[in-house]
């Protein structure tokens, strides 16, 4: 009987059409001589009936899926009843058995999930992981449980059989034995997918998962090994997962916070931190990590570093001791070179770092308002009429620079800076926003900016304003504001006044 090894017909393909036919054909003749001979159905009698036979009939079994590929083998198992007279042979305390058993199982159901749904249903699960609890030194057995999770893992039947044992503990133990690469890889597959289940993720990270791979991280740290390079992205990728920390979407014990700063300067760290509260970013001290990370990427054409870190610097400047922190830092300066970013999700991300740097910081907006290269590409984003984000968040930073809500008394020199960069009609467009938060935050920049002469078409953007039924009370009351203090500068012409006039007198009594 001719047996074609599967890897051979695996690659086949590259052969000539007409000896690929033929080593097919090969195969198929020689599978449908193997199952006229009933192998198949003596095999399922051999392993119910006969314990002295039965590890030689897994063995053959086993070697008998691995020869043809599961095209072939798949409905003889079935047909055979092979699934249900294995899965009992996984109590077995026989290491031979457990190892063919196990492999056969994994061959028949591979890539099947109707077959795997019914393992889980039938009990696989605490089988495999006594397997790694009682056969930890094993390399085969553990190698064949291991695939057998990576195989399962992402059912949600399995996961919620597994968050029933203590599976996150003997992951620990293989994550510390693994010696090879291919090792860390199917442990980090499998808990990749566990991650993805709450129950699961805390139990992993109370079993130790983060500690091992922050220990994995710094032995590897500064390889250029190509295999080394994708375990540290594997391992940085799940230290994510976990302590993102499920449905509340943020790390809950402070403890872990040393692995969130192993991973500062990378841009999986910049991604986590990003979604933290502004409670948890507080306590890191990683501003200068994440700066020195933006800027060693600022001319990569992958922006999506400069993404991450820009959001994880957007959320450390929420509180006002961060605030401080990043000016000392000399923020400003130090990411000025994004301004000539042609990419819209870096310009969104920046303007949106800015304004919360501004919010509520007088010396920040001070700064910022000062800087005429930022000034210039400002007004610029908000004539951005392509990438209507960018334009609504450059004239929110705007607004926010003239603005911040701690001290409206800002310097002359801020004002003037914006009037000569043509800032000021931007934010006169800005009162007409659909957004009332937007109008409220262009009213309150202009009511600080009214010393200045502005255009008179504020005048007309203030009477649209109060005469709109939709228009909000808050709304209209800061417009009222803001005109009683233009009418105290003395600095508009009578036609503006005559037509506020105008409204005053269609007001109902």
């Amino acid at each position: 009987m001719l047996c074609l090894p599967t890897e051979l017909i695996a690659s086949s393909c590259k052969l000539p059409a007409g000896i690929a036919n033929t080593l097919i054909i090969a195969e198929q003749r020689s599978f449908h001589l193997l199952r006229g001979s009933g192998i198949f159905p003596t095999l399922a009698k051999i392993l119910k009936g006969n314990p002295r036979c039965a590890v030689k009939a897994a063995h053959v079994l086993s070697e008998i899926l691995h020869v043809f590929t599961l095209e072939f083998c798949f409905m003889p198992c079935i047909e055979a009843d092979l699934i249900l007279t294995l899965i009992p042979l996984l109590e077995s305390t026989d290491q031979e058995m457990l190892l063919h058993a196990g492999r056969a199982i994994g061959r028949i159901c591979y890539d099947n999930r109707a077959l795997q749904e019914e393992l889980v249903r039938v009990g696989v699960i605490p089988s495999l992981v006594r397997i790694l609890t009682d056969y930890a030194e094993s390399e085969p057995l553990v190698h064949v449980a291991l695939l057998a999770l990576y195989n399962l893992a992402d059912l949600d039947s399995a996961k919620e059989a597994l968050s029933m044992t203590k599976v996150a503990e003997q992951l620990v133990k293989q994550l510390r034995r693994a010696e090879s690469h291919e090792r860390l890889e199917i442990v980090f597959e499998v808990l990749q997918a566990l991650a993805e289940n709450d129950a699961l993720k805390v139990q992993l990270v109370d079993a130790g998962v983060p500690e091992v791979l922050s220990e994995i991280l710094l032995r590897l740290q500064g390889s250029s090994q190509a295999e080394d390079t994708c375990i540290v992205k594997a391992a940085s990728d799940l230290i994510v997962s976990l302590l993102l920390g499920g449905k509340k979407g943020h790390v809950t014990e402070h403890r872990y916070l040393h692995h969130i700063q192993t991973l500062a300067g990378t841009k999986r760290g910049a991604r986590l931190i990003a979604n933290f509260t502004k409670e948890m970013v507080r306590l890191l001290g990683v501003i200068h990590q994440l700066l020195d990370l933006l800027e060693k990427h600022m001319q990569s054409r992958d922006t999506s570093v400069q993404q991450a870190a820009l959001s994880a610097l957007q959320n450390l400047a929420v509180p006002a001791v961060s605030k401080v922190q990043l000016l000392e830092e000399g923020i400003a300066e130090r990411i000025e070179a994004l301004l000539r970013s042609e990419s819209p999700p870096v310009q969104f991300k920046l303007l949106g770092t800015l304004r919360m740097l501004a919010d509520g910081q007088a010396d920040a907006a001070e700064i910022l308002g000062q800087d005429p290269q930022l000034l210039s590409r400002l007004v610029q984003w908000c004539s951005a009429s392509d990438h209507s984000g960018i334009c609504g968040e450059a004239n929110r930073l705007l607004a926010s620079i003239l603005f911040p809500s701690v001290s409206p008394l800002l310097s002359q020199e801020v004002v003037k800076a914006i009037q000569a960069a043509q800032g000021v009609k931007h934010l006169v467009s800005m009162t007409t926003s659909e957004h009332a938060a937007m109008q409220n935050e262009a009213l309150n920049a202009l009511a600080i900016a009214s010393a200045i002469d502005l255009e008179s078409q504020l005048v007309q953007s203030l009477h649209k304003l109060l005469r709109d039924d939709n228009t909000s009370p808050e709304v209209k009351y800061n417009s009222m504001g803001l005109l009683c203090r233009l009418l105290n500068s003395g600095n508009f012409i009578l036609s503006s006044l005559f037509q506020v006039s105008q409204w005053h007198n269609q007001v109902p009594k």
